[in-house]
């Protein structure tokens, strides 16, 4: 037996044996019964790990900058990210989690910076990861494959 929460009817407690319950069952109405239709043959999406540049070294800290986090712009380049991309900065010294954006840097500089009140968060030689996400079906994220960097100590790729 499935439990079925019935939004709007009051009958939270409603039992339900069978799908073709659902139409024939006298407490469904034909909106009641819509909703269910929909919720199942809805295309779910999810966010999942589009990519990541794993453990790159902060070179600058800017607290008198707009915000974001300027990289590397091979680095963006090989981790398929771009400019003004939302990303997440998880701090690894010191545990910090941050969402900014990118700014493009020097190519083959090797910059990390974080930018304005992104500075307060790390210092100069801690280590970060930075995170970029997307949103897509359940089917496509089954098979999508994140891309993941590893730069060096001086934040070129290895």
């Amino acid at each position: 037996m499935a439990r079925a929460d019935i939004p709007g009817s009051g009958l939270l407690d409603t039992t339900v044996t069978k799908e073709k319950d659902l139409n024939s069952h006298p407490l469904l109405s034909p909106v009641r019964f819509l909703y269910f239709y929909r919720l199942k043959n809805t295309k779910m999406h999810i966010e999942v790990l589009k990519s990541k540049v794993h453990r790159v070294v902060v070179t600058e800290a800017s607290l008198n900058y707009m915000g974001s986090l300027t990289l590397d712009e091979k680095l963006m380049e090989a981790a398929c990210m771009i400019e003004n991309e939302k990303v997440q900065v998880v701090n690894i010294n010191n545990g910090e989690r941050l969402e900014t954006y990118l700014i493009t840097g020097k190519r083959g500089s090797g910059i990390c910076c974080l930018n304005g009140p992104a500075a307060r968060k790390g210092a100069v030689g801690d280590i970060v990861i930075v995170i970029s996400y997307a949103s897509m079906s359940f089917e496509e994220a089954k098979v999508f494959r994140p891309k993941i960097i590893f730069p060096d100590e001086k934040n070129r790729i290895k």
